[in-house]
């Protein structure tokens, strides 16, 4: 039985740019060790949410509450500390430095870990890229990057999981290859993990599925 108490809780949530409401009173709790997903139409504000997890920005009403941290009382610096001790991010696309190879971008995450020891091999091997380890990212396939990717999420052995459309510019077996990697990860290591995908049947592998519409989200 999980714990009643949830990893993180959105209270309240409003979010607007300029005179466009992107989020409207939105409340989620994610408790430990539960995957979710979001869907939504393109523009809904899905990566807004996905920012404000992760405390690159902040509401303009409401709170977002890590672990009983309410994030939107904290400084830049002070949500800063938080993602790296708590929260992995994997994004679509820009995840990795082009200049460096895959154990060079891992080994870059694992210094801004709060000093955990380096992990690289263990996590290339974890993701099953072992073999691109000195591959720069011109030099990888999409999927293969995406793992690097996951991988260096992965770096500060986080509570949170965040994965902003990773499968949006794969194709549909790639795509699967790469979820199947986040979805072994996450239950593995016990995660919270909540991603953000256009695909229906990609969000059907979390137990918790949401949309976003009008700003609003509901329960499937």
């Amino acid at each position: 039985m999980r714990p009643a108490t949830p990893l993180v809780r959105l209270e309240d949530i409003s979010k607007g740019y300029g005179d466009r409401q992107v989020l409207r009173e939105v409340n989620i709790d994610l408790r430990p060790g539960e995957m979710t997903s979001l869907t939504g139409a393109s523009g809904s504000g899905k990566s807004t949410l996905i920012s404000l997890l992760a405390g690159l920005s902040t509401p303009d009403e409401g709170r977002v509450v890590v672990d009983g941290e309410a994030l939107s009382a904290l400084d830049d610096a002070g949500r800063a500390r938080i993602r790296g001790r708590q929260i992995g991010i994997v994004l679509q696309s820009g995840n990795l430095v082009p200049f460096l190879t895959a154990a060079e971008n891992i080994d870059l995450a694992t210094r801004f870990s709060d000093g955990r020891a380096d992990r690289t091999g263990d996590l290339l091997d974890e993701l099953g890229v072992a073999d691109r380890r000195d591959h720069l990212p011109r030099r990888m396939s999409g999927g293969q990057a995406q793992r690097v990717a996951v991988a260096i999420a992965l770096a500060n052995d986080p509570d949170l999981l965040l994965a902003d459309e990773i499968t949006g510019q794969l194709d549909s077996t790639t795509a699967d290859q790469v979820m199947r990697t986040i979805v072994d990860a996450g239950r593995r290591r016990g995660l919270t993990v909540f991603f953000v995908t256009h695909d229906h049947e990609i969000a059907a592998r979390a137990e918790r599925r949401l949309v976003l519409e009008a700003g609003e989200v509901h329960e499937r």
